[in-house]
């Protein structure tokens, strides 16, 4: 089996991955930064996206397994002082892969039949560089609503923990196949009104943003921020794609939700 390790690029991160790959290479594993079968993530959950962006072309053939050196991640779930029980956990090869949904986004433009297409772990954002941003918003090929605002995120179900939740969406299972819109800052008044709440959309459906009032827009697909020029429209849907991850031991979703927003230090 190979293996390929990504680092927060700090002191302890760095440590941990020098006993990691001395651990693994130990048990006859091959260090294989190109084609890994199974990828560390040593750092926070921002560690993890950076891995998950670095293998995003190997989705079908590479697990991911965090380890954090911070706080406690949705990603990241495993301690440093847990590193040799995980080096021997994945060296016996004793666990199972778990998969989760991704987003999928396409950017149409005007003058020209070329199509940029991602693909998000946690989210899509939608912002104006310099004036409000109003866009059409259009579901299923029937137009719902004219949004005007400071921006609009498309999450994943495992994203909706993250920048989602700060603007009030709602925390979904990642099991469940499905994408959440989410507003910015709406303006809503007698004269322009959205919809005011945060859409859960089935894997069936898509969604397709027309912009009104400008065709430039910054786009961030999870970390990374892009400037399009030009654009057509914008869709969204859940991609038919998945991550995959490496589970060694039961950590349910809901507990870690408690753990990271409720559960106390004390």
């Amino acid at each position: 089996m190979k293996f390929a390790i990504q680092t927060r690029n700090d002191t302890l991160s760095e440590r941990l991955r020098d006993e990691a790959k001395g651990y693994l290479s130990d048990f006859g594993l091959e260090y294989d930064e190109n084609e890994p079968d199974i990828v560390l993530s040593i750092g926070g959950d921002g560690t993890l996206l950076h891995a998950f962006h670095k293998y995003i072309h190997r989705l079908q053939h590479t697990a991911f397994v965090g380890i954090h050196t911070g706080h406690l991640g949705f990603y990241a779930d495993w301690k440093p002082l847990e590193i040799e029980k995980l080096v021997i956990s994945i060296a016996r090869k004793e666990y199972d892969v778990i998969e989760y949904p991704l987003l999928e986004v396409r950017i149409n433009y005007r003058t020209s039949d070329e199509v940029a297409t991602y693909l998000a772990l946690n989210e899509s954002t939608v912002k104006s560089p310099e004036v409000t941003l109003v866009m059409d918003v259009e579901l299923n090929g029937e137009h719902f609503e004219r949004f005007r605002g400071d921006g609009l995120c498309m999450s994943t179900p495992s994203g909706s923990t993250a920048y989602n939740k700060a603007l009030g969406g709602a925390i979904i299972h990642p099991a469940l196949p499905a994408m959440q819109l989410t507003e910015m800052a709406s303006i809503n008044n007698r004269v322009f009104r959205t919809v005011g709440s945060p859409l859960v959309l089935p894997s069936h459906h898509n969604c397709v943003l027309t912009p009104v009032n400008g065709p430039d827009f910054m786009v961030t697909i999870d970390h990374l921020q892009l400037l399009h020029k030009d654009v057509k429209s914008i869709e969204y849907k859940v991609s038919g794609q998945r991550v995959r991850f490496a589970r060694f031991r039961p950590f349910p979703f809901w507990k870690r939700v408690h753990d990271s927003f409720i559960a106390s230090d004390e």
